[in-house]
């Protein structure tokens, strides 16, 4: 095997496939990437940890085709690490010779026999821009759960209608929906996949920065069981979480009697200068009345602190408590000048959407419904 390809396009491609190797893998060969150089000037570079398959595709002036299997993340670390000239990487016995300028490193190769099949991407289901997936995502996942004793509340329900792509995430505390739309492959095309936050996140911000159209596949055996993305010669396929996912949807309130509209950045800004005080599993309450909201935290000998600001009130004063975190976290997602706040009842999950104007309407296509911590005074 022998090839020339270019340092940035070599590490860019290196780094994209290596990300997900794991750090303690089953066997050894599963810590390495798979690098095969085609006739037709083509490399492929491949990775696999039996859950998640990542390929990438990049231009090389290849001399003598073939296939080998070095560890990723030293390749990884020496692609970013060298001069920006031509790399010539050549196979020297059990030995992989990168030479780039003046810089030479040998790598000891493992055997690619030993290397697992890569799961074949699934069939197009349909694509998504990936800026919008991007977005939508990040808005999603920060309310899957981290906790990995409840690994089907780490993964984000997707559910696919026809033209129309709603993800929803939730940690028990609280829960995020995100409508998209996209285009599918097949009209009437219908499906519910159940996939891990972190891979979904991965995929949106890797994939969908390009600025391009994401593919996206849904293999269906005895059920979905695998997803694939591509975009930009870039390919890779996870495993769906199993399990039945919680029917969270009813916890969104068919109505709420009262409902408040603050300007979003004030209110961020004054959350996290309140919450400088409120210690651990302390929360920050927010007190509505005409014309006001107030923040404060703290009680009793401990530090206080409070701060007052603009709010349109519709309906009765109320007075709610959040964890400081998840309240920010719900705010910071938004995007929107405008946030508004939809009641119930005091100990009721809060409905948060976003709104561009003061007195405008609100966006339905994400909402965040956080769950109020009580309180007591």
């Amino acid at each position: 095997m022998k090839f020339r390809v270019e340092r940035d396009v070599l590490a860019d491609a290196v780094t994209w496939t290596a990300r997900t190797l794991p750090t303690r893998p089953p066997a050894p060969v599963l810590a390495g990437v798979r690098m095969e150089a085609d006739s037709s000037g083509v490399l492929n570079l491949a990775s696999f940890d039996y859950e998640t398959s990542a390929r990438s595709e990049l231009p090389a002036e290849v001399a003598e085709p073939g296939t080998v299997l070095v560890s990723g993340r030293l390749l990884a670390e020496i692609s970013r690490s060298l001069p920006s000239k031509p790399v010539d990487v050549t196979l020297e016995g059990n030995k992989v010779v990168l030479t780039c300028g003046a810089s030479r490193f040998t790598l000891l190769t493992m055997p690619v026999e030993e290397y697992p099949a890569l799961p074949a991407m699934p069939e197009l289901s349909g694509t998504v821009p990936g800026e919008a997936l991007t977005a939508a995502v990040a808005q999603v996942t920060v309310a899957a759960s981290r906790d990995d004793t409840l690994p089907l509340l780490t993964g984000v329900r997707v559910e696919i209608e026809d033209e129309k792509i709603t993800l929803l995430a939730t940690d028990r505390y609280r829960l995020a929906l995100r409508e998209l739309t996209w285009t599918p492959a097949t009209p009437g095309f219908s499906a519910v996949a159940l996939i891990r936050a972190r891979t979904l996140n991965d995929v949106a911000r890797s994939l969908g920065a390009s600025g391009g159209a994401v593919n996206v596949g849904l293999s269906a055996g005895n059920g979905v069981d695998l997803v694939g993305f591509e975009a930009g010669g870039r390919h890779t396929t996870s495993q769906l979480v199993d399990g039945d996912y919680p029917p969270v949807r009813r916890l969104f309130p068919d109505s709420s009697p009262i409902h408040a509209v603050v300007a979003t950045a004030p209110l961020i800004d004054a959350a996290k200068r309140v919450s400088l005080v409120a210690e651990r599993n302390t929360p920050i309450r927010l007190s509505f009345s005409e014309g006001q909201v107030v923040l404060d935290a703290g009680q009793g000998d401990d530090a206080q602190a409070s701060e007052a600001l603009e709010a349109v009130l519709d309906g009765e004063d109320i007075a709610v408590a959040f964890n400081p975190q998840y309240l920010l976290d719900g705010l910071g997602a938004l995007g929107t000048d405008f946030v508004r706040l939809s009641f119930t009842h005091p100990n009721k999950p809060v409905e948060f959407t976003g709104q561009d104007s003061l007195d405008g309407e609100d966006d339905s296509t994400y909402r965040y419904l956080l769950v109020p911590i009580r309180f007591t005074g």
